[in-house]
């Protein structure tokens, strides 16, 4: 099989994060901090290690503000509904996938704010004087999305992050699409409260995530329970990470992301970009010229201004049945539909049928590539 899906999750991960997991389990596999034996501290010291490698990664200063989630979805929900008050006003776009939008709708709608959605160029990127027109003395978060999983669009969230600033407001950044693939500083950024998921571009195992809270923000505790800390407090205790890490983690899959981590770091964030992008470049060059197909989105480009995702359409074919005969017949796995962000397929007028989402990875070669674009002129033929 040809993986294509990588902005789905990434497979496959780097050799050493199976290694790593099966030693864990293995060896390791007791609950960390629960108690004093051998096996629990060193559960302990591997989530410890994990923690201060993603939060040196993403230019955090305090690692105990790094807390870890199941996925980017499980941290933005711990962001808005440990942030956000009733009569509180959020400047979102139209652009956003559902993991911000539908929190943010569900609140909307039950009146406990009100939401400003700004839209978008052609290119999927937003102005960011459109944001801060849409700031209001009530504006208390703006949350963007730092790419997007449909056009591979990169917003200037630095831009963005000082004057939302200069403001006094809070920036949230969804980096499910960006972490391990795109420089993120969320000092220089100016970024409250960063969401990432471990097992796209970070290259980890899935049931993994984190939120990395900013120092200027306090959230409330939206689960409660044990920490391994301090078990006589009856309430949950307030200090960082235990303040939103409540139960067991998933260390198994915390030690596989630890690995993963590393990996991405020695192998260069930018150095796996440009790679993804020139598998880009090389499918939209194939085809752009051909006019059976339709391509979304900014042309491919290194230097961070895109990632590698290329949503296509074949004329008068529906991305479901072309996503079907890749893998049935030529054992291509691409993404087919609404890719979890209807919003974007409104303002692409792709809605409701979307788009075929072709993502490479760190791993996928130019001959990958030339197979699917061979398998695609041979369907539209």
């Amino acid at each position: 099989m040809i993986y294509l899906d990588n902005a789905a999750t990434s497979h496959p991960k780097p050799a050493q994060v199976y290694a790593r997991m099966d030693r864990f389990a293995r060896e390791v596999g007791a609950n960390p901090g629960r108690a004093g034996h051998r096996m629990a501290v060193e559960a302990e010291a591997e989530i410890d290690r994990t923690r201060r490698q993603i939060a040196t990664l993403f230019g955090g200063r305090d690692p105990r503000r790094l807390v870890f989630t199941l996925n980017a979805t499980d941290a933005l929900n711990m962001a808005f509904k440990g942030l956000l008050q009733k009569d509180d006003h959020v400047v979102t776009t139209v652009m956003e996938h559902n993991s911000v939008a539908r929190p943010l709708n569900r609140m909307e709608s039950e009146g406990t704010l009100r939401v400003t959605r700004v839209p978008a160029g052609r290119d999927g990127v937003v102005d960011p004087g459109d944001i801060e027109r849409a700031l209001t003395s009530r504006t208390r978060l703006v949350a963007i999305a730092h790419a997007g999983n449909v056009l591979g669009n990169v917003q200037p969230i630095r831009e963005i992050g000082q004057l939302v600033r200069q403001r006094e407001c809070l920036f949230a950044v969804d980096a499910a699409q960006s972490a391990g693939l795109l420089p993120i500083d969320v000092e220089a950024d100016r970024i409250d409260l960063l969401a990432f998921t471990g097992h796209k571009s970070l290259l980890g195992p899935a049931g993994t995530g984190g939120l990395y809270v900013g120092e200027r923000v306090t959230l409330r505790p939206w689960r409660e329970g044990g920490t391994g800390g301090d078990s006589a407090d009856p309430m949950q205790p307030l200090d960082y990470p235990h303040r939103l890490e409540a139960g067991t983690p998933n260390t198994l899959g915390i030690a596989g992301l630890c690995e993963a981590v590393g990996y991405v770091t020695q192998r260069g964030v930018e150095a796996i970009a440009d790679h993804e992008s020139a598998l880009a470049l090389r499918l939209w060059e194939s085809l752009e010229a051909d006019p059976r197909f339709v391509l979304y989105g900014p042309r491919p480009s290194a230097g961070g201004t895109r990632t590698g995702v290329v949503s296509l359409n074949l004329e008068g074919r529906p991305s479901s049945e072309i996503g079907a005969i890749l893998d049935t017949s030529f054992g291509i796995a691409v993404r087919t539909g609404l890719h979890c962000a209807p919003g974007v397929h409104r303002a692409l007028e792709t809605f409701p049928e979307g788009t075929v989402r072709v993502s490479p990875g760190p791993f996928t070669t130019p001959e990958e590539i030339d197979l699917l674009t061979t398998a695609l002129q041979e369907i539209a033929a």
